[in-house]
């Protein structure tokens, strides 16, 4: 079967699988959340990892492999198996991102799941449940929030962009861009982020560099479908299920908006 022919038949049954499967990860994350959830740490102790990540993890492991045992596995929390790689097709699961927010109680946070295929994702979910947001694409279809179509904002020339990023990172913007903009507060996940930028609540991101493919596989497509774009600062879009899965500076808005923006942002880059 040909991958255009997969893209309307193959690819909306896996955006079912994974929408299912994010749902009851997420119902479980809900049966932590607010409760004091156990919290160990990672990375020399820079991430935490509360015991609602683990058990959406294993939640969406099981659910996810059983049915499609010929798929690779990368996720936030298990061990990287390099194997992986040798997949077609993978998925790239974050049971919660945002679990700061979640261990503090803060509604702000998601499960994200995707289907990577030769690098590119094909399906993608996103679910906040402590909001009842559930975003999903599927390559070929539009990007859905709750069932109904989303687009990214398409902004009229001078119009002021919202732009979610750093405030020392806008200083560094040059004064004629700068002035365009205005920064919305932080926000939390960086996936969620992605996706306001999807249905229209924000007109861009900046992404700094060290992001995961677990943080953005799902958010990519979802924005893709919805008329914008994530790239690096070539203008060029991700790749994924790579041996490394770290990225560079990102930027994330409507295309039109993209070029302005990457010029903007080459300060985030170290000189």
């Amino acid at each position: 079967m040909s991958d255009e022919a997969r893209s309307i038949a193959d690819w909306d049954a896996d955006l079912q699988l994974i929408k299912t499967a994010a749902v009851a990860a997420g119902q479980t994350a809900l049966g932590y959340f607010r409760k004091s959830p156990d919290v160990r740490w990672k990375n020399e102790g820079r991430s935490p990892v509360s015991e609602a990540d683990l058990a959406a993890n294993d939640v969406l492991k099981t659910r996810l492999l059983a049915a499609r045992p010929g798929y690779g596995w990368l996720s936030e929390e298990t061990d990287d198996d390099l194997s992986r790689i040798s997949r077609e097709t993978v998925f790239v699961v974050d049971p919660i991102d945002g679990t700061r927010a979640f261990i503090a109680g803060k509604e702000l946070w998601c499960i994200s799941v995707a289907v990577v295929h030769r690098g590119q994702p094909v399906a993608g979910v996103l679910y906040a449940p402590a909001l009842d947001e559930l975003f999903e694409a599927v390559a070929g279809g539009r990007a859905l929030k709750n069932g109904a179509a989303i687009s990214v904002r398409k902004a009229k020339p001078g119009e002021t962009l919202c732009l979610a990023a750093a405030e020392d990172t806008i200083g560094k913007f040059q004064a004629v861009y700068r002035n365009t903009v205005e920064r919305v507060p932080h926000i939390p996940s960086l996936a969620y982020r992605l996706a306001m930028v999807a249905d229209g609540r924000i007109d861009g991101t900046l992404v700094k560099r060290n992001s995961h493919d677990w943080d953005l596989a799902a958010t990519d497509l979802i924005l893709a479908q919805a008329g914008g774009a994530l790239v690096d600062l070539d203008e060029q879009p991700l790749f994924y299920n790579r041996s490394t899965v770290i990225h560079g500076v990102l930027c994330a808005a409507a295309r039109p908006l993209l070029p302005g923006l990457i010029a903007a942002s080459r300060s985030m880059e170290p000189h």
